[in-house]
């Protein structure tokens, strides 16, 4: 018998943003497809036509480039299974509603709004706890008629099984069993003639030969739903992976689901925090999924070589943004210098609109420093501009500064910088070095007041050689003098 071909489908509703439990959904799925050599499908599920936001679509086509997630069918590149937008396959779906009506799998519910809505308002006692009551269940055949011919708005409802329970299996949470009573009779087929999410997601699936269904673990109590319709058709039930939820923090230590209060939740969003996507994509591999070997950072196409669906857990997983800010720093420091550079420039021209500096001595201060892009203007501002600062700045206990050796320790280096025409790293180091031993003092206490008074701050990212460098020799003597003059006043 021939194997069947993996087949995954990520099938997002374009109402928004890409928020990160859609994102590992879609993660998922296309390392489930690739590891086992399959194919992954992009689907785009509009049949929620009041929802729909505009520009959405964009959003996800745009995020999957991004991180490099690349469906081999879709909208936009077709297939063998299309068309890939539930809106353009609106007229597949109520012929096989109306089968199942034949058949007594399902019938037409003509109640009102207003009645559905008292439903809901009183309670009414008995041994169904859902929210519709069944009301058109059994209908006389020939009311139903009279209804149809005199055009009464209807949507058509699947008939559960109101005894016995329902059980399915699931890849990662075992067997699941639910009480049939527990189940309403959901609606197919809307009013406005649209198939609901549930069950255009059943028929699209079969018909585009699905064979792993990925999503979150608070779909597992509608999954019976699913299994019900496979088996009134008589198709094969795919293979369900439930996906563990995502909490975040609270200030109290606690956690629940991850919400925007816990910080950005949204793809978009984090890469404006300065996250980079090959980091929020593997820091969400690991959001639920523990791999063999114990490492974590992790190319694409090393987690399609390591994802396997047996390393997923039932664990709700927490999402630690300072865990996601360490995994940025791990993957800024491995990038090549150009690559930095290349990255680093849109925030060191947000400082510097109109000049050059010395960008790779910038980067060789910052690389090693850096955990997020977003924080450089801050970091390099005192380049552009010496803020007030305190003359106590000038003494340290450690370099053995103090205002008295300052004052001599500036007047010797603006004497050797103004001799120096090759103002690089290298030659500085040299030069400044070399004076220290003339001086007959440690290092620190000549570069010191030279940083102090070149940067105007205690921290500073690189020392004193870097800075100046940055800075380059006219503005470096000017800075220098003006920190002589701060202490001597």
């Amino acid at each position: 018998m021939q194997e069947k071909t993996i087949r995954t489908r990520f099938a997002p509703s374009p109402t928004g943003f890409m928020h990160v439990g859609n994102l590992r959904t879609a993660l998922y799925e296309y390392l489930i497809a690739k590891s086992l050599g399959g194919s992954f499908v992009l689907r785009i599920e509009d049949t929620d036509q009041e929802r729909l936001v505009e520009g959405a679509v964009d959003v996800i086509y745009h995020t999957l480039k991004k991180v490099g997630l690349n469906h081999d069918e879709g909208p936009d590149i077709g297939g063998e299974y299309g068309p890939y937008v539930q809106s353009e396959r609106k007229s597949i779906y109520k012929p096989y509603a109306e089968q199942l009506v034949k058949e007594g799998q399902a019938y037409y519910c003509f109640c009102t709004k207003e009645r559905l809505d008292a439903l809901h308002e009183n309670k009414e006692d008995g041994t169904f706890s859902g929210g519709y009551d069944r009301h058109c269940r059994d209908l006389p055949k020939e009311e139903i008629e009279a209804l149809l011919a005199a055009n009464t708005p209807y949507v058509i409802r699947q008939r559960m099984p109101i005894e016995g329970s329902t059980t399915f299996e699931d890849v990662v949470y075992g067997s699941i069993t639910i009480e049939n009573k527990e189940l309403e009779d959901q609606i197919l087929i809307k009013s406005d003639g649209y198939p609901t999410y549930n069950f255009a997601n059943v028929i699209d699936d079969h018909l585009m030969h699905i064979t792993h269904v990925v999503r979150g673990s608070e779909y597992l109590t509608s999954t019976p739903k699913y299994k019900l319709l496979y088996e009134a058709f008589g198709w094969e039930v795919p293979t369900y992976v439930h996906l563990p939820l995502i909490m975040g923090k609270n200030e109290d230590g606690s956690v629940s689901k991850l919400s925007k209060r816990h910080g950005s939740t949204g793809f978009d969003d984090l890469i404006k925090e300065g996250y980079l996507p090959q980091t929020i994509v593997n820091y969400i591999a690991l959001l639920g999924w523990c791999p063999k070997e114990n490492r974590e950072l992790f190319t694409m196409q090393e987690l399609i070589e390591n994802f396997s669906i047996d390393g997923i857990s039932k664990s709700p997983a927490v999402f630690d943004y300072d865990k996601l800010t360490w995994f940025n720093g791990e993957y800024i420091r491995a990038m090549s210098s150009d690559e930095f550079i290349s990255n680093a420039m849109p925030y060191f021209k947000e400082v510097f609109p109109d000049r050059e500096l010395n960008w790779q001595v910038l980067a060789s201060i910052l690389q090693p420093r850096v955990t997020k892009f977003t924080q450089i203007p801050e970091m390099i501002a005192f380049f552009k501009d010496l803020q007030e600062y305190p003359t106590d700045f000038f003494i340290n206990k450690k370099s053995k500064t103090n205002l008295e050796n300052s004052v001599e320790m500036l007047n010797e280096a603006i004497a050797v910088l103004e001799k120096i025409d090759d103002w690089s790293v290298d030659v500085l180091h040299d030069m400044l070095m070399e004076l220290a031993q003339k001086l007959e003092v440690k290092n620190g206490t000549l570069l010191w007041p030279v940083r102090i008074a070149a940067a105007g701050m205690l921290v500073t990212p690189g020392g004193a050689m870097e800075i100046l460098a940055i800075l380059g020799k006219q503005e470096s003597i000017r800075r220098l003098q003006i920190g002589l003059e701060k202490i001597k006043a």
